[in-house]
């Protein structure tokens, strides 16, 4: 290829922030040269990796916004030491549809019971599946209610809910 032309790929790519079609452009057109594939072929490829990539660092950013407080996936969730009542409802929020239902859950219990381990599985679920999750304990949201009270930025909160 030419290199003004490519430098002008590069810049385009660069400014329309695509960097995976900057990154791979020319390795793939060589690749499409080689195997004889029409435009519009290579072209597909170039913006399904450019799709790709975005769609595996949006989820990479949900699980960070989330401040889950370590990353404690359901499959490492010793299911035999929950509670009776935890083991019978699992398989039930697991689908997640409670997300698209618009209702809540809540996990009580006693300590060292798997509400945590259950709510971040569950919040990390939901992000690889694209939807925006907050992790929070009660006493830290009690604490950020009552500064935003004072704050006079409840409002604000609230929306972000």
């Amino acid at each position: 290829m030419d290199k003004t032309i490519n430098q002008r790929i590069e810049n385009y790519s660069k400014e329309l922030r695509l960097p995976v079609f900057r990154r791979d452009f020319t390795a793939l057109a060589k690749e499409a040269a080689s195997q004889r594939l029409n435009y519009e072929d290579f072209l597909l490829q170039l913006m399904e990796r450019e799709y790709e990539a975005r769609v595996e660092n949006r989820k990479k950013s949900h699980i960070r916004q989330a401040n889950f407080p370590s990353k404690m996936y359901l499959n490492d969730l010793k299911r035999e030491q929950l509670p009776p009542n935890a083991i019978e409802k699992l398989p039930l929020l697991e689908r997640l549809d409670f997300i698209e239902s618009g209702q809540n859950i809540v996990l009580a219990g006693n300590p060292g019971t798997g509400k945590t381990h259950i709510a971040v599985g569950l919040g990390l679920k939901a992000c690889l599946q694209g939807y925006k999750v907050l992790f929070t304990t009660v006493h830290k949201l009690l604490t950020q209610i009552r500064e935003s009270h004072s704050q006079r930025t409840l409002k604000i909160m609230e929306a972000r809910f």
